[in-house]
C-alpha cells in the first residue's frame, strides 16, 4: 500500500471514530427511545415501514430483513416492508406521476395509524422521503427519521430523529448502521419469547 493510502485510510478511520465519539456521547437515550416506539407500535398490531435512496434504501432492505427475519436470536417474525424494493411500483409511480411519489404513493396504499414510518435522509431533505413523511404523520403513524445533518425538514417532522452529525454521506451511513443494529437488537429482545 503506498503511503498517500495510508494516510487516506488512516485519516477515514480517525473521522469515523471522531463521529463515533461524539455520536456514543449524544445518543444512547434516542437509540433506545427509538427501539421502544418501534416495539410499541409492533407489540400493537402494527408495521414497520422504511424508506431511503441510494445507500440508504440498502439500509431499508437491510432492517426489514433484519425484523423480518432475524438479527441475533430466535423468535417470531416482525412485520416490516422496505419500500425501495418492489421495481414495478418504483418505476410505474416515478414514471407516471414522479420520483418524488415513489415512496408517499405506497404510504397512501399501505400505512395506517399505530404503524412507523422509518425514513432515511442524510441530506434530511429529499422530497420523496419527506413527501412520505408527510403523508404517514397525517395518517396518524409515528416516525422515526435517520439523517445526516441536524435541524432539517426531516427532523422537524419527526417524533424521534437520530441525527449523525456529519456533512459526509458516507460517514453518517456508517453510523446510521450502527445505529440501527442496535435498535434491531433491543426490539428483538423484546420478542425474544414470542
Amino acid at each position: 500500500m503506498s503511503r498517500s493510502s495510508a494516510e487516506i485510510v488512516a485519516k477515514t478511520l480517525a473521522a469515523h471514530e471522531q463521529l463515533l465519539n461524539q455520536f456514543r456521547q449524544n445518543n444512547a437515550e434516542t437509540i433506545a427511545g427509538a427501539a421502544e416506539m418501534i416495539t410499541d407500535a409492533l407489540k400493537n398490531g402494527g408495521t414497520v415501514y422504511i424508506c431511503g435512496n441510494g445507500g440508504s434504501a440498502a439500509d431499508a432492505q437491510h432492517i426489514a430483513a433484519e425484523l423480518v427475519g432475524r438479527f441475533t436470536r430466535e423468535r417470531r417474525a416482525l412485520p416490516a416492508i422496505a419500500l425501495s424494493t418492489d421495481t414495478s411500483i418504483l418505476t410505474s409511480i416515478a414514471n407516471d406521476y414522479a420520483y418524488e411519489k415513489v415512496f408517499a404513493r405506497q404510504v397512501e396504499a399501505l400505512v395506517k395509524a399505530g404503524d412507523v414510518l422509518w425514513a432515511f435522509s442524510t441530506s434530511g431533505a429529499s422530497a420523496n422521503v419527506i413527501g412520505a413523511a408527510k403523508l404517514a404523520r397525517e395518517k396518524g403513524a409515528s416516525l422515526l427519521a435517520f439523517t445526516g445533518r441536524p435541524d432539517t425538514a426531516l427532523e422537524r417532522l419527526a417524533d424521534i430523529c437520530i441525527c449523525a452529525g456529519s456533512e459526509s454521506t458516507a460517514r453518517s451511513q456508517e453510523i446510521h448502521q450502527l445505529a440501527y443494529h442496535v435498535i434491531c437488537d433491543l426490539v428483538e429482545m423484546s420478542f425474544a419469547d414470542s
